[in-house]
């Protein structure tokens, strides 16, 4: 943890940079330990470590999984998103047990599994699953429950916290057992929509998107440049759902930084008003040169160089 009262940008820049498992893991295990240095990372680490395996297609039986935008590094954003955010809520006054916050981690790994395709029959990305990937994640989580011994109560809360990633279905849809396993949908679908969001690459990343999209036949945009024009529409909506929906979880993030690095800022919608500040000057580019402010991970190169877009 560090002592400084004011992070520098480099450390800010870390915050979301997400690529690297391993560092991933070792940030999640430092912020978990903070909270319960008894914590029984078993279960956790096994399948942090599948998990890693399945996108880089080394898990047996599957293929990696090839969506564009939902890939390993939004994943591991939206890990350590989750934890972040369960330690906010947790030192803010609502302490979590081992099972909840292992739930909570165990959600956020898995949410995305449902791209997955088995080996010898994949086609496309895996992105022709989007309206069923949720239930497919479900589905790979309750086999994989019964392959590694998972405890019911994991198991039940799993089946819950997972489908509160489905946007499409709609948080209010859920039917939740109890308030407590509302609340902890509502830790990981906030994590799901901020760590997206935040990232460093998101305006870049909606590339991506679109070709997610339009291999599910999503949305009817006419273009990139049109996705990205109604990713304004999106950012309000998102708003509404975390403030209400989502019971303002988002707003717990600043106690997480203030226990952490001394300041008390909400980093992750800082970075979201940024982006979308930026989005602006990328949109008023027009069709013809919008692709000339989105310079970063050289995505635009690879969007042109893999996939047949507009």
């Amino acid at each position: 943890m560090s002592n400084k009262c004011a992070p520098e940008p480099s450390e800010i820049h870390q915050l979301f940079s997400n690529s690297d498992p391993d560092d991933v893991w070792e940030r999640a295990v430092d912020i978990v330990r903070y909270i319960n240095p008894e914590h029984d990372f078993a279960h956790l680490r096994a399948t942090f470590d599948d998990v890693v395996h399945l996108f880089r297609g080394e898990y047996p039986g599957y293929a990696s999984i090839a969506t564009p935008y939902h890939d390993l590094s939004h994943t591991l954003s939206v890990f350590i998103c989750a934890i972040r955010l369960m330690h906010g809520v947790h030192v803010s006054g609502t302490p979590l047990k081992q099972l909840e916050m292992t739930s909570i981690m165990m959600a956020a790994l898995l949410h995305d599994v449902g791209y997955a395709q088995l080996s010898g029959s994949a086609t496309g990305t895996g992105a022709q699953y989007t309206k069923t990937h949720v239930t497919r994640s479900v589905q790979f989580m309750q086999q994989y429950a019964v392959e590694h011994n998972f405890p019911h109560d994991l198991t039940f809360a799993l089946e819950f916290l997972l489908q509160s990633t489905d946007h499409m279905k709609g948080f209010a849809n859920i039917d939740f057992p109890d308030e407590r396993m509302r609340m902890l949908g509502q830790i990981v679908s906030t994590a799901d929509l901020v760590g997206q969001m935040a990232d460093r690459l998101y305006l870049e990343k909606l590339m991506f998107l679109y070709v997610e999209f339009k291999e599910s036949s999503i949305g009817n945009y006419i273009n990139i440049h049109d996705l990205m024009r109604k990713t304004f529409t999106f950012y309000e909506h998102t708003l509404l759902k975390l403030d209400n929906e989502l019971g303002g979880m988002v707003d717990k993030l600043p106690h997480h930084f203030k226990e952490w690095l001394e300041v008390e800022h909400n980093y992750y919608v800082e970075s979201i008003e940024k982006n979308i500040a930026y989005l602006n000057e990328v949109i008023a580019q027009g069709e013809s040169g919008f692709e000339n402010k989105l310079k970063r991970g050289e995505v635009v190169s690879k969007v042109h160089k893999q996939f047949d877009v507009e």
